[in-house]
């Protein structure tokens, strides 16, 4: 099974990375991040001066991820002179490096990368949505090398197909979709305050719960540019690698799943993908690069009654009590009242079993 991508000049063994972050920290964290066969490498988001991060910084629980995070606590001669190095050493994987933030900082720190970096991605919260703005970023930064430039947008952008537009106009080589969003604030009842050391306790959320999000960004810029898209955004399984695909990634990032999970979440999910990719008909992941662009075009108002399959219902209630219509009951066993169903798809996405179908696809 080919799970190679290439775009940009550059090859991937498989099609994911880590995103920029504090598993990317240095070059020991990258190393063990490379230990699970990820097919790129991303830094942590280098500034011109080292950042002061704030502790407590980061919480979880099993569906997002809430952090306090800046960028890199190094500087970045730190960067330049010593992790880089060390990690081109031991692996010959293309690796990105993670810049921001102002006109003038990128201006000051791509010619300094220019030489150890297969590819950068800039991180432009300042500039983030505007599309004159971030089109003269590009044009400044692209004066300073030849190496590709992807730009991660950031998850308030507005209008993302013309901010894609624009970028690809500007001559910038690719886009990250998307940032983590925020800002957010985590608040403990017992204790009347958040857990992050940020001031007001405000952080930024990512991990699963912000996936159908990141894929709409996905689909949203994919459509409007024909630039190499890298999707990010709550990816923590094979599947959710082939959804960013299918929506028009040629490759993912994740990060919030290791630090839910464990580092090991990478290999798990790379492991898996021949299997689902089989599952899907498919040889390879280029094949199926923005299969669901064309989906769903037009409205649907065919209104499908659920369908129960009562050899795998396990006579949860569940659905009965989850129906916003009223259409369902349970005596011994499920029944459906067409009459008052509407057809609204909740019945069979929160069956556990997957005993009703019929209505969603």
């Amino acid at each position: 099974m080919n799970l190679s991508v290439s775009f940009c000049g550059m090859k991937l063994c498989n099609p994911v990375m880590p995103a920029s972050g504090p598993l990317t920290g240095d070059d020991k964290k990258m190393l063990a991040i490379l230990s699970h066969n990820v097919g790129a490498m991303v830094t942590k988001t280098i500034s011109v001066k080292p950042a002061k991060v704030p502790r407590p910084c980061i919480t979880a629980t099993s569906n997002y991820v809430l952090n306090a995070e800046l960028w890199s606590e190094h500087a970045w001669q730190t960067w330049h002179d010593e992790f880089i190095p060390v990690f081109r050493q031991q692996s010959d994987k293309p690796l990105l490096v993670s810049l921001g933030y102002s006109k003038e900082d990128l201006e000051f720190l791509v010619p300094k990368f220019a030489e150890a970096a297969d590819a950068f991605e800039l991180s432009t919260h300042y500039v983030a949505d505007d599309p004159e703005l971030l089109s003269d970023l590009i044009r400044a930064v692209k004066v300073h090398t030849d190496r590709p430039v992807f730009i991660k947008l950031d998850p308030s952008v507005p209008e993302p197909e013309e901010m894609a537009i624009a970028i690809e106009r500007a001559g910038g080589d690719g886009i990250v979709a998307i940032n983590s969003l925020g800002p957010v604030y985590p608040l403990s009842v017992f204790h009347r305050k958040s857990p992050l050391g940020s001031k007001n306790g405000f952080g930024w959320i990512s991990g699963p719960v912000i996936k159908p999000f990141a894929l709409a960004m996905v689909r949203r810029v994919a459509s409007a540019t024909n630039l190499p898209v890298i999707g990010t955004g709550g990816v923590s399984s094979a599947d959710d690698v082939l959804e960013f695909i299918m929506a028009g990634a040629s490759a993912v990032q994740l990060l919030s799943s290791a630090l839910i999970r464990g580092k090991q979440v990478y290999s798990e999910i790379i492991d898996e993908l021949p299997k689902r990719l089989e599952a899907c008909g498919a040889n390879g992941i280029e094949e199926l690069i923005g299969a669901a662009l064309n989906s769903n075009k037009k409205e649907s108002h065919e209104k499908r009654s659920p369908i129960v399959d009562h050899l795998k219902c396990i006579k949860c209630n569940l659905c009965v009590q989850i129906c916003p219509y009223d259409a369902l009951s349970l005596d011994e066993k499920v029944s459906v009242d067409e009459s008052k169903c509407f057809g609204c798809g909740l019945c069979q996405s929160r069956c556990p079993v997957k005993a009703i179908e019929g209505v969603l696809f």
